[in-house]
Parts: structure tokens; sequence; C-alpha cells
């Protein structure tokens, strides 16, 4: 785990049901509560610095507040028995590492005072006899770990639990005799595995049984006496080492995964003769992200996974409990449908005292966990239990025996004192007392001999400690990193002097075994020779060192990041002189991460330090893609080993892509799907990837079951999936290649616009160039002429305005060159309307004309069409088609194809298509209203003539002969205006013939002389276009010159 300075942002808050037996209320004795805790957490604190996060969160009392980082007015406010807060307001004393509170008083919360409240409360639970759990739940990285075991001296709630267990029991040796037994197992694909067992993993994992007084139990899981705190944490760590290295092996981690910790605690109390037994279950879930994430989009295959089915069914499960707690009808709880539910029925409303931790961050990027996680468990305060004190059977059963014993010593001193002859009698009472003393002898022999057996297994592992630290003094080695950074430095792979081969490949002497996806027979090889070591991949094997790829021979420096394979993340520890006091701490999973990232061009922690502008949704997608390139590496590693032939990549929807207006668009990270064989392309959106993966890993893990010969026969062969059931499969669909803005502001002014855009695809690639028009028309379909074109837009108001847009050819289209079988479609809408209009599909063409025309039309233009018009695009959709998916048809009833029709716009923006039949009808009322407008414009212009002419008559009748007599000659302002139209015109075809210029280039099949043929046809496009450019010009000049010389003419000078 990495070290924790102040300026890290890592705060998680956890909640929890407690029990509080020394609380007055004895309702608290059938019933759960939530509280929630805040406090820094070691993991995942360098994404939020980096990122530059704001809090959003805040604390009063026992209540959370959560704002949405997206609108700073819409907040969300919980409320919780407990609340504890440690992002903030603390110092770290130097000479134990300890996190305290920088004041007497302040809001911080340390370990200690967690364990006060919450860790005392299970304790005491525990030794009254009542069964206690400890659920942690929250986003990975969140601080489930630190909450639940800590980080070097701020011990978390077990340990500290163990340490007061084992204090409290030696206190009381005197009035109770006690006996600890602890096992430790984990959850995965719906499989059992025990991490304290010394024999190998059977298929399929161990199995749940059911017994009518003992509830669901694990068949066969070992159990560990142990007599002090220190054996617990020795076994922890061993449990800890085991799960590591299955979850390398199963390609499993941590964050998927539900681990489970029992403590049995037996006390015989002499005096009373009574004995408690009681349980105490210590839960770490997996992370709340994969349950929130599975269920967040609907997927054809979605149920079918068994790795999100435990946190699916614990939260139905909590949701009905929820439900029968308010007084609603009874409803069906679904403990059996998973391991985690059935282990945990006793937990959730049944015989135990329970406490849930969850724990979020307040961090802007984390909002959707973080709301996800308070929301979850907001229903579980609600949950009520009915704990009782539990009665050991096999003291009942000593008991039992002790009494039977009494009674037949009194037959049998009757049957002397009768003197009767009763020698089958004494004997068969004789044999009963013997058999029943040898059951005595045996129930209290038991537990020292199953101790002796934990000690000497301790002593073992303590050898073994001791000989590890040794050659950690000897030799070089590399350790794993794990994304918990519980599980980092767990497993230490020694590298002694000479040659060695590390691969899966355990065979021979000087060979190093470690597995994984990717991993081969003989992945590289390791040379340790006069004190320099030096890494040698070998043919087709994958080597990362320090984030970059290596295919040759490299010398290993000290502190080196290892990645072999897909994702098997190692760190290299060199020899003992060269270590200093370097901290390896900081290298955690994150770290290998961004060196990846940094390797494809993205640099997340200089972002937020070159610009502190960044919008944290960004950088949240951008994490995201980080987050998910390990795990994208291992779908390609399995699709390889399964021979599916399919190819995945990783994406930002919408990275350059911006609106209708110009802004950007949301950001999201998708999941780009390849058939090597057919070509197909699927796009997934994250949660759906993530899901289709969870699906991969069980597909995958059948397969190396059937190829080690262990397959249970259940369920079908990893080679006999139907295509329906195949996680890499999916039904082809149109795809969204890429947008062009055609902009709307020349319409304002009635200009016709003939362009060839540029089609860009998510990330900013050229997908294609595309050649569209928009021409101003009559009702009738007629183009306008020049002297419609407007000089004022407002001129609209009130007036129809028709316009015909022309989608006439694709050029270059990527898509098809890079499958033939392919086709494509445009697609668009106008005023941001729902319906959007698609043109016909075409197939097989690099440059298909599509010659595609569509008539819109508004009868009278307002306001907001003519602010929306200078403002606005049209955005034009380029659709890709393959094999075996059906053409976009449009939801406007005819407008495929038609040209019989005209899309009426509306205030709202939504489009009506005019039947054909009443085209002519309303082409009539079109004329008859334009001859309308017609003659009130020429009546306007006589009238204000005519006062004109009135004026000057008074001029001349009043003032006499004082004025000159000039005639009256007209404006200059309609002169100019009109020369201003034609140098719009003529510019509106320079700028075409500009574009057609810069987008013309030569065949990538092009010979020297194709070149040279090139080069002079674009030196003659060049004299051409400069030629119209300079004529342009110069007309314009001219006639300005001629304006100014009349002007100056008719003003006498």
């Amino acid at each position: 785990m990495s070290h924790i300075d102040k300026q890290t942002f890592t705060p998680t808050f956890t909640l929890k049901d407690n029990l509080d037996s020394s609380n007055s209320r004895n309702v608290i004795l059938e019933r759960e509560v939530a509280e929630v805790l805040a406090e820094i957490i070691p993991p995942g604190q360098q994404r939020e610095r980096d990122a530059g996060s704001r809090c959003i969160v805040s604390l009063a009392a026992s209540s959370i507040t959560i704002q949405d980082p997206r609108d700073s007015q819409y907040r969300r406010s919980f409320c919780f028995d407990y609340a504890y807060w440690s992002h903030s307001g603390y110092v770290i004393q130097d000479r134990t590492g300890l996190y305290l509170p920088e004041e007497a008083g302040g809001r911080y919360a340390d370990q200690e005072c967690v364990f006060q409240d919450l860790g005392q409360g299970i304790l005491e639970n525990a030794l009254q006899g009542y069964n206690a759990t400890l659920l942690a739940y929250g986003q990975t990285g969140s601080g489930k770990s630190y909450s639940m075991v800590g980080y070097k001296h701020n011990k978390g709630l077990v340990p500290k639990l163990c340490e007061r267990l084992f204090k409290a029991i030696k206190e009381n040796k005197e009035a109770r005799q006690c006996q600890v037994f602890f096992s430790m197992l984990e959850i995965y694909n719906e499989q059992v595995v025990d991490l304290l067992s010394r024999g190998s993993r059977p298929p399929g994992g161990l199995r749940v049984r059911e017994e009518q007084h003992r509830g669901f139990y694990v068949e066969g899981l070992r159990t560990v006496p142990c007599d002090s705190a220190a054996q617990v944490e020795q076994l922890m760590e061993q449990g800890t080492r085991t799960r590591t290295t299955a979850a390398t092996h199963m390609n499993a981690n941590s964050s998927r995964s539900h681990m489970l910790l029992v403590l049995q605690l037996k006390q015989i109390l002499s005096k009373e003769s009574v004995t408690k037994q009681s349980n105490i279950n210590l839960v770490d879930l997996a992370g709340s992200e994969r349950q929130r994430s599975a269920s967040s989009e609907a997927d054809r295959l979605k149920e079918g996974t068994a790795i999100n089915l435990s946190l699916t069914t614990l939260g139905n499960v909590i949701s009905a409990l929820a439900d029968m707690a308010v007084g609603r009808k009874t409803v069906h709880v679904p403990y059996r449908d998973s391991v985690l539910t059935k282990l945990l029925q006793s937990a959730l409303g049944g015989n135990s005292r329970t406490v849930m931790i969850a724990t979020v961050s307040p961090a802007d990027i984390c909002y959707e966990e973080s709301l996800s996680t308070l929301r979850y468990s907001e229903r579980a305060k609600h949950i009520q239990n009915r704990p009782v004190v539990n009665e050991s059977p096999t003291e009942r059963l000593v008991k039992e025996l002790k009494a039977e014993n009494a009674r037949l010593m009194q037959r049998l001193s009757r049957l002397g004192q009768d003197g009767r002859s009763a020698n089958d009698e004494t004997k068969e009472i004789r044999q009963l007392l013997t058999h029943n003393e040898l059951q005595i002898r045996t129930i209290n022999t038991l537990w020292e001999k199953h101790l002796q057996e934990a000690l000497k297994d301790w002593e073992q592992q303590y050898a073994n400690i001791t000989q590890e630290r040794r050659l950690m003094q000897m030799h070089p080695y590399i350790l794993n990193i794990n994304e918990d950074a519980q599980l980092s430095g767990v497993v230490k792979l020694f590298i002694p002097a000479g040659e060695w081969d590390i691969g899966l490949s355990e065979g021979t002497p000087r060979s190093i075994s470690i597995k994984g996806l990717g991993i081969q027979q003989r992945h590289a090889v390791l040379k340790n020779e006069q004190r320099r070591l030096t890494l040698t991949p070998l043919k087709g094997s994958k080597v990362t060192v320090n984030g970059r790829a290596v295919t040759q021979t490299s010398e290993l420096q000290h502190l080196d990041r290892l990645i072999l394979g897909s994702n098997c993340t190692y760190l290299y520890i060199g020899f003992p002189s060269e270590r200093g006091a370097n901290d390896w701490s900081r290298y955690d999973y994150d770290y290998f991460l961004s060196e990846l990232a940094a390797a494809e061009g993205i640099h997340l922690g200089e972002s937020s330090t070159e610009s502190c502008q960044t919008d944290p949704s960004l950088l949240a997608v951008f994490y995201d893609y980080v987050k998910l390139m390990p795990l994208v590496a291992e779908a390609n590693q399995m699709s390889e080993e399964l021979k599916k032939g399919v190819e995945f990549k990783l994406e930002i929807k919408n990275l350059v892509l911006s609106d209708s207006k110009g802004n950007d668009l949301e950001k999201e990270i998708i999941c780009k799907v390849t058939s090597k064989h057919s070509k197909q392309v699927w796009m997934w959106s994250k949660a759906k990837f993530v899901n289709r993966k969870f699906l991969m890993e069980e597909i995958y893990l059948r397969h190396l079951d059937e190829m080690n010969g262990e397959h249970t026969g259940e369920g079908l062969s990893s080679s006999a999936l139907p295509r329906d059931k195949d996680p890499f499969w999916d039904p082809v669909e149109p795809l969204l290649l890429g947008t062009a803005h055609l902009w709307l502001q020349s319409l304002a002014f009635r200009i016709p616009v003939d362009e060839q855009l540029e089609v860009l695809g998510s990330e900013g690639s050229e997908e294609a160039i595309l050649q569209a028009k928009l021409i101003p028309c009559t009702s009738d379909g007629l183009p306008l002429g020049e002297d419609d074109i407007l000089i004022d837009p407002s001129e609209l108001l009130g007036r129809r305005l028709d316009v015909q847009l022309v989608v006439e050819q694709c050029f270059g289209l990527r898509w098809i060159r890079e499958a033939r079988n392919r086709g494509v479609q445009i697609g668009f809408s106008v005023l941001d309307s729902g319906g959007r209009v698609y043109t016909p599909a075409v197939w097989h063409h690099v440059n298909p004309a599509l010659r595609h025309k569509v008539h819109f039309a508004s009868l009278h233009v307002s306001r907001h069409l003519l602010d929306y018009l200078q403002s606005s695009a049209v955005l034009l959709e380029l659709w890709g088609l393959q094999d075996g998916c059906t053409s976009l048809v449009s939801p406007l009833e005819g407008a495929r194809g038609s040209t019989g029709g005209i899309f009426i716009i509306d205030e709202s923006g939504m489009t009506n298509t005019i039947p054909a039949d009443c085209i002519k009808l309303n082409s009539s009322l079109s004329r008859l209203q334009s001859d309308l407008e017609e003659q009130k414009r020429v009546n306007n212009t006589l009238m204000k003539e005519n006062q004109r002419l009135r004026g000057q008559l008074n001029t001349a009748t009043n003032g006499g002969n004082s004025a000159p007599n000039r005639s009256v000659r007209p404006s200059c302002d309609a002169e100019f205006a009109r020369s201003l139209k034609r140098f719009y015109h003529n510019m509106t075809s320079v700028r075409a013939q500009l574009e057609s210029l810069r987008r013309r280039r030569p065949s990538e099949s092009c010979d020297l002389l194709g070149l040279r043929l090139y080069v002079d046809e674009r030196s003659g496009l060049l004299k051409d276009f400069s030629e119209q450019l300079e004529q342009s010009v110069s007309a314009l000049k001219l006639d300005v010159a001629t304006i100014v010389r009349r002007k100056r003419e008719r003003s006498g000078t």
C-alpha cells in the first residue's frame, strides 16, 4: 500500500449495521442499523490527487450529503447511526506512523475511534454468545481493506478485534475456558476456495451443504485452532498468499471475489456449567462497481454471469428483507440464489448481530459509484435480525454423558446393596460407563490435539518466513503487485546466480514457475551473472518493462516494473547493495497502469498540473480508459487461446465530436470488437464489455479445466458453445462511424451552400469526405437566383423559407476500404428533431454517388428558427452497414427517397411530410402569399416615394429658388448591396473550389509518372483558383470605385 501524505485525496465513507449491547434500547437485539465511516485510504489516492478532484461529500452529525458535480443544485442526503470523517484534519506521528487528529475535538476519526464504536460492540456480542458479522462494501480502492485490515501501524478492525479477543480470554481464564478456531475462504465465480487448505483445489471448489440445526456450511473447510493474535495474523498472511497465487492462476482479481474470515469462539464457564459458542464472520465483499455496472445496461447475456451473481443476489436479499421490515407483504427472500447469500443467511435477517461498513470516496470523479453505494447501504439499515445466545451441542453431550454415568453408578450401588445376583446387568452397566468415559476423554482431548497440530504448522510457517527473509538478504527477486494493495508483495520469486527459465514449466531444476494469462511454457530467461541481471524474452512472449514492450535482452535495474503475459505484474528488487533506503510501496498497481497509459500518449498526472480547469468528467473517462486497459489485454489473450479470432480495442466515444451547435458531446469509454475472419465490428459500452469479460472468464476457466481433465460435466464445453451463448459474439448492427457539420448560417441570407465536408470519427480520424449542398428554393423546388439574396436576415421573419438539402457523394470511405462487403448510409435531422432522415443504403463502393435530395420548408420563419439558422448546423451522420444487419429507416413517413413530399418545420423542430396530392394546392397558396407580399412591398415603396416628393414640393414652394433644381437620384446603398451579393456568391464558388483542391490527393498506388501528372493537374487547378479569386476581388474593387465616383458626382463634389 502506498504512503499517505497530507495533500493526498482519498477519503472514504463507511456504512455499518451495528448492534450496541450496552445501549438501553433492547430492540437493538433484534435490529441492525447502518452507520457511515469516512477515512483516508492509501489505495487509489494518487488517482484523485492527479485528477485535481474536488470534494462533493459533506458530513453533519450522522448525515451524509453528496452533490452532483454536473449540477451543484442537486444534492442527496443519507442518514445513518454513525458517520466518521477522515479525509482531512489529521497528522502523521513521526515515531509510529499513526494517523491522529490535528487537534482535540476535531472531526477526524482514527482507527481506534472506529473500533471503540463498532469493534468493541462486536467483541462484547461474541463474548456474550451471540453470532456477529462485519460486512465491508464499497467501490474498489475506496478503503474496504483499510477499514478491515488497516495499513502498517494503523491497524484495522480485524487485527484489533483479534488482539482484544485474546486479551479478554487471558484476563478471564480463571472463570472460563476458551477455544478459538480460525478459517478463511474466498468465493469467486460461485466457487468456494479454502485459503488455508494444504491440498490441491478440488474441481468446482468446495460444496455448500445445509443441515437443519447448523444451517448452511462449507463441507471440508479447514478450521485451525489458535491461542494468540499472532497465530491468527500468521494464518491471514498464509491465506492471503494462497489467495494471491490463486488469483494469478485463475486470472481473477480481488475486486471480483468475496473473502470470508471466520472466528469460532467456544467458552466453557465451569461455575455456571454453561457453554457458549459464537461465530464472528468478517466479510470483504467484491467491489461495488461490479454490481452497478452489471445492472446498468441491458445485455442479452447479462443473466449468465456467475461472477456478478453474488452481489446482485445480495442486493435482492437486502431489498426483500427491508420490505419485510417496513411491513410490506411477505416476499420471497432469495438466500439460495448464490453461495454468498447462503453463507450469510444468519447474518442477514437471522441469528446474528451485524455491522455493515460501506466505504465511499468523496471525489467528484467517483460520484456515480459513491451514490450507488450510499443507496445500497441505506436499504440495509432497515433489516431486522433476531440473535440468540448459542449453546454448544458438544458441551451439552458431555453434561448428558456425565449425568448418565451418575445414574449408572447409582444403579450399580443399589444392585450391590440388594445383594442380588445381577452379573449380566452389572457387566452391561460397567460397559456403558467405560464407553461414556471414553467419549468424555475424547471430547476433552480433541482441542489439545488440534492445538498441537496447529502449533506444528505455525512452527513450519515460521521457519519458512525465516528462510524467506534470509534469501531476501542474499539474492535479487521479483515480487507481485496486485490491484488490492493487501495482496501486493506476497509472492516473492528469488533469482540466484545462473540462468533461469521463467514460465509455466516447473519440471526443470532451473525454472521459476509463474502462471497467468499469456504465459508460455518458457516465457523468458533471467540471467544472474557478475552482479548483473538480464531479461531475455523468448519468441512469441509478451514482456513489458517500465511500460515499454521489449523483445531483446535488457538489463534490469532496481525497482524496474515488469508485466509478463497479459497482466502478471511484478516489481524487480535488485541486489542488496543496490537497494538503499528506497521504498517500493509507491510502485502500486495504479503506477503500472499509468506507465502503460503514458506509452499510449495519456499522461494523467500532467494534465491536472497544466490546467486546473480540466473537466472532471473528461478526467474520469481517461481514468476509466486506464483501468480497463488490463481487462482488454486479458480479453485479447483469452480470445487468442480460445481461438475466437476476436480483437478488442478501447476507444473514447465523442472525444473530438460536437453537437449541432458546436458544443462538446458527453464522452464515454467504448470497446471496439472486431472479428479477424469476417471483419464484423461491434461497439460495446463499458458496462457491456465488463459483463462480457466476466462471461469470457467463465468460458476460459472451463477451458482450463478441460485441458487439465478436471471438467465436471456441468454446462457446455468451451468449444461447443452455440453462437447465441458465446460472449465473444453479438448480432451485427449499424455503427455510427463519424459526423460532419453543414453550417446553416448562409440560409439566413438565402445564399446556397456547396461544401466538401470532412467526416470525423469519435477520436478524430478521417472516415470520409462528404459533398453536400443547401439550396434555397421556391415551394416548387426551383433554386432561387442572385436577386433573392438578402442583406438583412430579419427580412425572413414571418415569410416562408424553402430549402433543399442534397447529399451528392462520399469520397474515400475508410469503412469500405477495410472490407468491400460493407455499406453506408447518411442520416440527419433538422432543428435537432428526434426523427432522422436516412439516405438509401449504398454497398461495396469506396466513392459512392448518393444524390439524395430532401426538401424542407418553414411556412412562417420565427425568431427561434432564424437564431437557429445563424448558430447551428445540420449534423450529417455516417452510418456503417455490415452483412446481416438491416438498413436504417426514417421514423418519418415517406422519408426514404421521397422526392414528392416536403418536410414542414414547426417551432418544436419536428418534421412532417406533405403528401404529393397536396403539393399543388400548397404551391398555389404559396404563390398567392408571395404575390400578396410583393403587392405590400410595392405599395409601401410608392407611399414612401409620394411622401418624399411631397416634401420636396413643399420645400420648393416655401423656399423659392433658394434650392438648386436637381432631379431626384436613387440612393447608392442598393447598388452597393448588389455588388456585395455578387461578391459573396462568387466567393462561395471560390471556396468550394479551394476545398476540392485541398482534398485532392494522389492514389496510394501511384508511380512516378502518376505523381508528375498529379503535380501538373494540381498546378493547373491552383492557377485557375488564383485567377478566379483575382477576378472576384477585381470586380468588387471596380464596383466600389464606380459607386464612390457616382456618389461624388451626385453630391456635386
